[in-house]
């Protein structure tokens, strides 16, 4: 097999595609954060999706300068520029063919060097019985780019393969700085032995996708005071307690037993709409079915009002206009802030473990 010498990390590669990770059902959604963007910069991009596929393709000739735009998208869990795309894949021999496209040897730059290679599928019904596909071609894929010297940690950039299909492939790039950090954009996160209900997921997830590690550690200090609005039985309640946090869990519903005997809860049965702290708390966290509108305007109000520094709340999205409601109760939010003098930061992502609904993160800046 042909090696080469080691050398600089290469420069940014050259696509005009974009692929995007979603949540089956919602690439519609996704298609329509995209040309959003795009529209920005030239707005003469379009997509391509089958729904329930959990991937959305969008062709635009400013693809490079979109793609570290992950942070921004609520829908998309993931966007990796697309080098290529390969189709009749031989089953007995799937690199023959995907290595001289992942190779793609430019005669000013030298070769393409990858700090590392993902092989993975989008989250649908299909895609997922690929799994062990892909488990196995990863393994050969990244030997072969280490036997190529192909595979540098310091490289800016790393190699995906989203297979679609046993026999189809498309080979992509992100630059792991601006990428989501976990394959398939999901954390892959354990039900916490102790938590009260499988809901607490949400919340770990939402810490770690809308908050970086800087951003937990200065901001989730034990000792600070929460309230968790709609809190029973207590999933969300639980991952605060966990920080050592104190949380004043608001709910007419029944709370779990262990986290009031953790001497850092109080449970307060009151409508959680009309409850408002006496005095303002670090965190305001918020997962109470509800029209997404007025969940929206009710952060807004502790938010303007200063009741909060930090806020976490779901917005339980319609059948329909599911985009529109998000980009509503998002302007909201924020015109909300702006009207009273304060300036907020938002951030919001449709995560693995919300279903029909995003979780957004707010602060007062």
């Amino acid at each position: 097999m042909r090696t080469r010498p080691a050398g600089p990390p290469m420069s940014a590669p050259a696509f005009r595609r974009l692929l995007a990770y979603c949540r089956p059902g919602f690439e519609g959604e996704c298609a329509q954060e995209l040309a959003a963007l795009d529209a920005r910069q030239s707005g003469a991009g379009y997509a391509r999706a089958a729904r329930g596929s959990g991937h959305v393709e969008f062709v635009s000739d400013d693809a490079p300068a979109l793609a570290g735009s992950w942070r921004d998208l609520v829908f998309a869990r993931q966007l990796l520029g697309v080098l290529g795309e390969a189709r009749d894949l031989p089953p007995k021999d799937r690199l023959s063919v995907l290595l001289p496209m992942i190779e793609g040897e430019d005669p000013a730059d030298g070769p393409c060097r990858w700090c590392d290679a993902w092989v993975e599928a989008p989250d649908s019904d299909a895609a997922r019985e690929l799994a062990p596909l892909c488990r196995g071609l990863e393994a050969a894929l990244v030997a072969a780019l280490k036997q190529r010297k192909l595979i540098d940690r310091a490289s800016r950039w790393r190699l995906h393969l989203c297979m679609t299909a046993t026999d189809a492939a498309y080979v992509a790039v992100a630059e792991r700085t601006l990428s989501a950090p976990w394959p398939g954009g999901i954390p892959r996160l354990k039900f916490p032995r102790g938590a009260p209900s499988r809901s607490t997921l949400k919340l770990e997830e939402a810490l770690l996708v809308l908050l970086d590690e800087g951003e937990r550690e200065r901001w989730l200090e034990p000792g600070m005071r929460a309230v968790d609005l709609g809190a029973s039985p207590g999933g969300w309640t639980w991952q605060l307690v966990a920080r050592s946090l104190h949380v004043t869990a608001v709910d007419n519903g029944p709370m779990d037993a262990a986290l009031l005997a953790s001497g850092l809860v109080d449970h307060l049965r009151a409508d959680g709409f009309r409850y408002r702290p006496t005095r303002p708390v670090d965190w305001l966290v918020c997962d109470m079915v509800e029209q997404p509108r007025r969940v929206a305007e009710l952060m807004a109000h502790w938010l303007a009002e200063g009741l909060c520094r930090h806020a976490i709340f779901n917005l339980k999205l319609p059948m329909k206009k599911r985009h529109d409601e998000v980009r509503l109760c998002l302007d909201l939010v924020a015109g909300a802030l702006a009207a009273s003098g304060r300036r907020v930061e938002v951030r919001a992502k449709q995560l693995y473990h919300d279903r029909e609904e995003i979780t957004v993160y707010a602060r007062v800046a």
